[in-house]
């Protein structure tokens, strides 16, 4: 790897003057899934996952992927691909014919039964990829137009450039029942373990409301995870959490050097006054959007790609491994055609997500929602090329140090002085 990554543990005493940032124990209560404050998530792209693209092959990796580190398995959508407008060979995940069966592609409900069970018995919870916005054009709920947003013509409205789908009608309270009776079969049927919502904005929140109402009372911890920024999906929709897309934007901008490190001051900030100190918030260098349209991490970030991805660990909020990341997949996955990950470690990402793996399993400061502790900043000698905060809960404490520019950066930190190399980072626990 030609960056310089850097986990130390060790005692951090000589930091104290940065304070105490401990949450009073009051406040450190279960408000998610007790299973979900420490957890990892992991992106599965079913067709890509492996040669055969199928659930059962994707089942063998499941010891690859425990040993890995990673606790939660939220698969892009598995369901039927509309045929009507359908773009590229094989069609988009996105564009769904039918939300109660399975895409035969993949294999059929049994094995994804199958998977999820074994998936139970390693250790792993399983989130399933809803898409509540809209259908393929040829879906089954199409023979109900009244359950559609329609043209002038009275046929279904595609948004955006959306071609291949039309956009739901979420007025009419009989569709609003069957996308929660549907949602309701896969935690019956199949004993997923949540959703990660697609375009969670789209739909009102008081339709959110009341499905992850009735859903958790289904299943009392599930979990919810909203693929959009916003505080009200938290406070008013009931979601356990949300993509941190500006704070992946302001990395990327971070690591081209485009940004100064006051962008991410002001960030941070705003984020604590937005929202709720339970509001779990999803980092990541990399998903299938972002990989497949925008670059690889490697595209975005240079030879900064170890810095942010350590750095979506001890942010507040959940980390996000995109599948293939763990070896350094350095291509954009096709997304309408079959393209498989090589599975070849390309020079210690392995061991890199191992070890972050790790240190947000062991240490309570890490832990996302109200139980982490709060990000604190320290001063520097050096505010314009380094970034040093503290955090601390549960009796634990991480210091983390980083260099976020291409050059060295001679810095004191508390009483200490040292020199970093373009881009190392020190992450210090007590």
């Amino acid at each position: 790897m030609k960056n310089i990554y850097v986990i130390l543990v060790a005692l951090v005493a000589m930091f104290a003057a940065a304070g105490c940032n401990e949450r009073p124990a009051e406040t450190v209560r279960d408000i998610h899934p007790e299973w979900s404050y420490h957890a990892v998530m992991y992106e599965l792209n079913t067709r890509q996952f492996t040669d055969e693209g199928t659930f059962r092959a994707a089942e063998g990796h499941l010891p690859r992927l425990r040993e890995l580190g990673v606790d939660i398995i939220w698969f892009m959508p598995i369901h039927p691909i509309g045929v009507e407008e359908r773009k590229g060979e094989l069609g988009s995940y996105y564009s769904i014919s039918d939300y109660k069966a399975v895409n035969p592609e993949f294999g059929t409900m049994e094995d994804f039964k199958h998977f999820v069970a074994e998936a139970h018995r390693h250790g792993f919870k399983v989130l399933m990829d809803w898409v509540p916005n809209h259908t393929s054009r040829d879906a089954v709920w199409t023979s109900n137009l009244d359950w559609y947003d329609l043209d002038e013509n009275g046929s279904p409205v595609a948004p955006y450039d959306w071609t291949d789908v039309s956009q739901l009608d979420f007025g009419n309270e009989e569709m609003r029942d069957a996308m929660i009776d549907a949602m309701l079969y896969w935690v019956r049927e199949a004993d997923i373990d949540g959703y990660r919502c697609d375009y969670a904005v789209g739909p009102p929140l008081e339709f959110w409301d009341k499905a992850i109402s009735i859903l958790k009372d289904e299943k009392a911890d599930l979990f919810m995870l909203a693929e959009a920024e916003s505080p009200e999906l938290h406070t008013e929709g009931g979601f356990d959490a949300s993509y941190a897309w500006e704070a992946h934007h302001i990395m990327n901008r971070l690591a081209q050097e485009e940004y100064p490190i006051d962008s991410l001051r002001s960030y941070i900030a705003r984020e604590k006054r937005r929202y709720p100190a339970d509001a779990i918030r999803l980092q990541f260098t990399s998903n299938h959007d972002e990989n497949s349209w925008n670059g690889t991490e490697f595209e975005r970030m240079g030879d900064a790609y170890a810095t942010f991805a350590a750095f979506t660990y001890v942010l507040p909020g959940m980390p996000l491994v995109y599948n293939g990341q763990e070896v350094g997949l350095d291509r954009r996955l096709e997304f309408f055609v079959k393209d498989s990950i090589e599975w070849q470690d390309r020079g210690g990402f392995t061991d890199l997500y191992k070890s972050l793996n790790a240190l947000k399993h062991r240490n309570a400061a890490l832990a996302a929602g109200e139980k982490g502790g709060e990000l604190v900043e320290i001063e520097t000698s050096n505010p314009t090329q380094v970034y040093a905060f503290s955090r601390e809960a549960g009796g634990d404490k991480v210091v983390c140090i980083f260099n976020f520019s291409s050059r060295q950066a001679d810095v004191t930190v508390g009483t200490d002085e040292m020199s970093l190399a373009p881009w190392e980072f020190v992450i210090l626990e007590d």
